[in-house]
């Protein structure tokens, strides 16, 4: 046989002991950040029906879910709050004793320890289901700064480790940062949204989060899933406005974007693997197309690979098991 030059990759693929010996890019339960949806009532676990194993609760079934986390070792949720009621302002995301103010509260004082995040937003919250304050139907930007500041500073009061603003408006980030230092919480950080497209992945969320805008879209504040240099307009922005994290979002069909902000920015960078990504991978999993636990436990390394240091993903306690051999 002819001599062949050729290079043989497949030496460091020989076996399972030889490849974790060379492996490149890893995923660690404390790379997981857990969503839960809070909302006002009693007895309340709701199941969500486009997002299976998620649940919408109430203050008196929360621990259950809560203790199950920090069981599994994840370090941080993140709270999405429901309210009874709603108004064009929004009003219930800054109330002292808000849905998300008191799951905060309870959290805190069962697991000190677990790091809360408060998701900072009004869709919620508001009977239109935009993110900022309205008038008619335009969504004003500068008016929403006051009320996005003041919930976080109410968030921050009740023990909030975290604030995450999701809101896109211009400015948020500077606003909520006055905001917080001038109520005494210079040292409660910032994860920022700062990278979110419209996108339709978010299908199943506001299902979840009952937060459909009852009007148009969310276009006009949320990035065109078309741009790319934006994004860096954005991420730009948001770190000279005190940022300390920046969530980018979607993530599965947005790697090309968490890579490029990774190679020009040094703050963490937060993948949320969001409600439509989920709800595909359980769809097909529960129609026999597909293996769940390699289809997902692919899906956030690629995540990771592509740059994020942390993972926002509904997965979570699923992932959490399965690092564990569970």
């Amino acid at each position: 046989m002819t001599e062949l030059n050729f290079r043989r990759h497949r030496r460091l693929r020989s076996s399972q002991a030889m490849r974790s010996m060379v492996k490149e890019t890893y995923l660690h339960k404390e790379d997981l950040i857990y969503p839960i949806f809070v909302m006002e009532g009693e007895n309340i676990k709701n199941p969500v029906n486009s997002m299976p194993g998620v649940f919408q609760f109430s203050l008196d079934t929360l621990n259950a879910e809560v203790d199950e986390v920090v069981e599994f070792g994840i370090p941080a949720v993140i709270l999405f709050g429901l309210p009874a009621q709603k108004d064009a302002e929004g009003t219930g995301a800054f109330h002292d004793h808000g849905i998300v103010q008191e799951a905060t509260r309870q959290i805190k004082e069962r697991h000190p320890e677990l790091i809360v995040i408060a998701d900072t937003c009004l869709c919620e919250f508001t009977d239109h289901g935009h993110c900022g304050v309205v008038e008619g139907e335009k969504i004003l930007n500068d008016a929403s700064l006051d009320v996005l500041g003041r919930t976080a500073v109410s968030q921050a009061k009740a023990g909030a480790d975290i604030i995450a603003p999701s809101n896109m408006m211009d400015g948020f980030v500077a606003a909520i940062r006055v905001a917080l230092d001038e109520a005494g919480f210079e040292d409660v950080p910032i994860m920022s949204y700062a990278v979110k497209y419209a996108s339709a992945y978010y299908g199943p969320f506001r299902e979840a989060a009952d937060g459909a805008p009852q009007f148009g879209d969310r276009k006009t504040y949320q990035m065109d899933p078309a741009n790319r240099l934006e994004a860096f307009r954005e991420a730009e922005s948001d770190i000279e406005e005190g940022a300390d994290f920046l969530i980018i979002k979607p993530a599965l069909s947005y790697l090309d974007i968490i890579r490029d902000v990774r190679n020009n920015y040094t703050l963490p960078i937060v993948a949320y693997n969001v409600s439509g990504e989920y709800a595909m991978i359980k769809a097909a999993a529960q129609n026999g197309w597909i293996e769940e636990k390699p289809v997902v436990m692919e899906t956030l390394l690629g995540m990771k690979r592509a740059g994020a240091d942390m993972i926002l993903t509904y997965h979570a306690k699923d992932v959490a098991r399965w690092l564990e051999g569970k």
